[in-house]
């Protein structure tokens, strides 16, 4: 039988599973949820999740080890889990099948078919069914949500404004194709587009072609604009950025980053201002 799911009266004080993506991003949610005074249970992903979330109570599973993972969920009476930072999609010969994907095999075979966004809905839907229900993390730390307005020193310009509203559209366009999440445009012209990648390629290959002349502007050009597809579901992929974000905007000489106000998250989000500020590069929350 499927546990109870943890009804509002108990979700302050519940204990929270956080299945670990890369990067210091989990780390950041389970502080913020150790405070709110919940317990942190960390599920690291082995090749993908950081040996830092050691420092919570923790698991380490493969990929394809369901039975073990909800194993460990069962055993701490876990009934909500969050799902932080980016991790690598296997392909599904790469999954370290246990029993309890066995038991699910056709339905994770099927799963594994579809886009990201599907694959990600279908994995939610498998959780939740065993009674473990998913929240955001910008439910658990909504001080990492990007607010609307300028976050730095550096004001917008028209054209900064006109590239916003620009690449907006276009990733609104871009969202029956469960495509990236991403886009870095300059005076209406579409200079890179995220796919499998992720950001932070994607902005080094920006970088790459300001540095070999296929794209010649004087002085820094375009605008990052960062926003979920449409008809996203948050909880499970909340697009972010952090530092290495701004570096990598910075190097590709960007006047500057544009993110979806309440729809993306910002890890260490004053140091990716001062850094920001430091590289004279505007940043700012823009309404869909």
């Amino acid at each position: 039988m499927s546990a109870p799911a943890a009804g509002p009266a108990d979700a302050t004080s519940a204990p929270l599973a956080i299945l670990c993506g890369a990067g210091a991003f989990p780390l950041e949610v389970a502080a913020d949820a150790a405070h709110a005074g919940r317990a942190p249970f960390l599920i690291g992903v082995v090749g993908s999740s950081d040996a830092s979330i050691e420092a919570y109570p923790h698991v380490w599973v493969r990929m394809g080890e369901i039975g073990k993972l909800f194993a460990a969920l069962k055993e701490r009476g876990i009934v909500e889990m969050a799902m932080v930072g980016a991790m690598t999609r296997p392909e599904l010969s790469d999954l370290r099948i246990d029993w309890g994907a066995v038991r699910r095999a056709a339905e994770i075979a099927q799963i594994f078919r579809r886009g990201d966004n599907g694959l990600l809905v279908g994995l939610a839907a498998i959780f939740e069914r065993e009674g473990v229900r998913i929240v955001g993390a910008h439910d658990i730390a909504p001080r990492l949500v990007a607010p609307a307005g300028r976050l730095g020193a550096r004001s917008l310009a028209a054209e900064d404004e006109a590239d916003i509203a620009f690449g907006a559209g276009l990733l609104r366009a871009l969202s029956d194709f469960d495509a990236g999440q991403c886009a870095v445009v300059a005076a209406g012209r579409v200079l890179a587009i995220e796919a499998a990648e992720g950001t932070d390629a994607m902005l080094a290959r920006v970088a790459d072609m300001r540095r070999s002349g296929r794209l010649r502007h004087k002085g820094p050009a375009g605008v990052l604009v960062k926003a979920p597809k449409r008809g996203q579901d948050l909880r499970l992929d909340m697009p972010a950025i952090g530092p290495d974000t701004v570096s990598g905007a910075a190097k590709a000489q960007l006047r500057g980053l544009a993110l979806a106000a309440g729809a993306v998250l910002m890890v260490e989000r004053d140091r990716c201002v001062r850094e920001a500020d430091a590289a004279g590069l505007f940043l700012a929350g823009f309404s869909t």
